[in-house]
């Protein structure tokens, strides 16, 4: 069994049942927690699966990324070392990798794009050549890691490509710092629209809620952010060793992509595409079994400003199909260049490669 597709497993414990009792509201949440954890593990594995398959016919007459032990580039962030690739010369791109992935990843498609643009590619905080940084994953991070990225290394607006969770970190960038992006690209992405029945959250707070969140803050997190530290740095060092590799991925990875797809509510896609303001193109793997078109045609139809181009390539269709993505990619950034970025008012295209 591969290594890098052991976090996507199921495990035993990780599949509870429900009491026979269980209302039909506790059953539909049950439901939809099932239907996450079974979206989690093949994303997971999608993108395993397609690091290790190098004997894509296409991909071998394109030029590749030279593999540097060392890494490239790095960039001191918040204390931490983040990985990056820049190539070429031209108005920028940065491309966002996926869970599981690094800026490897792109190795098919930088050199193309280097001929006409400056791209970067940059390693998310635990990923690649990135620093494996000891800290709370939360939704947010790898935004404000892309986020000050743009503004402290790029330094002009640029166009960004995200693949499954770099996806949903591109757009949540885009939202946050319109200033910085000119353009987005969303290779089938990760995120979720959100459910209209649920009921809307508190807003305000209790004193009851107020005096939850001191304790929280003054003790028990503090308490939690030791105990990690110490939990962690042993998992860590147990990844050193060859024979814990897969017990540490199943542990360690799979949660925090379980976790970020868990604390995704507060973000969801709907909400995300109300603030966006520039540009959006869709490139999707229609090939995907777990993020398929169906959720492209959704994104398109929520906002108007939205190029798609399906392609035939399963979750990771820049590495799966990379001579299709990089000239639909590139027939994209010349009309975006030629409109000066101003969203074109047209109906929204639609393309198949």
């Amino acid at each position: 069994m591969s290594v890098a597709c052991a976090a996507a497993l199921p495990t035993a414990s990780a599949r509870r049942r429900g009491s026979p009792q269980t209302s039909l509201e506790g059953g539909g949440k049950l439901v939809m927690m099932q239907r996450r954890d079974l979206v989690t593990k093949g994303v997971t594995l999608s993108v395993c699966c397609s690091l290790l398959s190098s004997s894509n016919g296409s991909a071998q007459a394109l030029e590749r990324l030279p593999f540097k032990a060392d890494g490239y580039n790095f960039w001191t962030w918040r204390g931490r070392r983040i990985h990056y690739v820049e190539q070429g010369a031209g108005q920028p791109i940065v491309l966002i990798h996926g869970f599981g992935a690094s800026a490897f990843h792109w190795r098919y498609n930088i050199p193309e794009l280097a001929k006409k643009y400056k791209v970067y590619a940059v390693d998310l905080l635990g990923f690649g050549w990135s620093e494996k940084a000891l800290v709370e994953y939360e939704t947010t991070i790898w935004m404000e890691q892309v986020r000050d990225f743009l503004r402290e290394v790029v330094k002009d607006p640029a166009v960004v490509v995200g693949n499954s969770l770099g996806g949903f970190t591109t757009l949540f960038t885009a939202t946050e710092a319109p200033e910085l992006v000119r353009g987005v690209v969303l290779l089938n992405s990760a995120g979720q629209f959100g459910d209209p029945n649920r009921p809307p959250e508190e807003t305000s707070p209790t004193p009851e809620t107020e005096e939850e969140s001191a304790v929280t803050k003054l003790i028990l997190k503090p308490i939690k952010e030791a105990f990690q530290r110490v939990v962690l740095s042993f998992l860590f060092w147990q990844a050193k060793q060859p024979a814990r590799v897969e017990k540490v991925l199943k542990s360690v990875y799979y949660r925090l992509m379980s976790r970020f797809m868990a604390n995704q509510s507060q973000y969801t896609l709907d909400k995300l595409l109300t603030k966006l303001s520039c540009p959006l193109l869709l490139l999707w793997g229609d090939l995907d079994p777990w993020v398929g078109p169906a959720k492209a045609a959704r994104i398109k139809d929520f906002y108007r400003d939205t190029t798609v181009v399906n392609l035939q390539a399963g979750h990771c269709p820049h590495d799966e199909a990379p001579e299709q993505f990089n000239a639909a990619l590139l027939g994209w950034l010349a009309s975006l260049d030629a409109a000066g970025n101003k969203p074109v008012d047209t109906e929204p295209a639609l393309q198949s490669v």
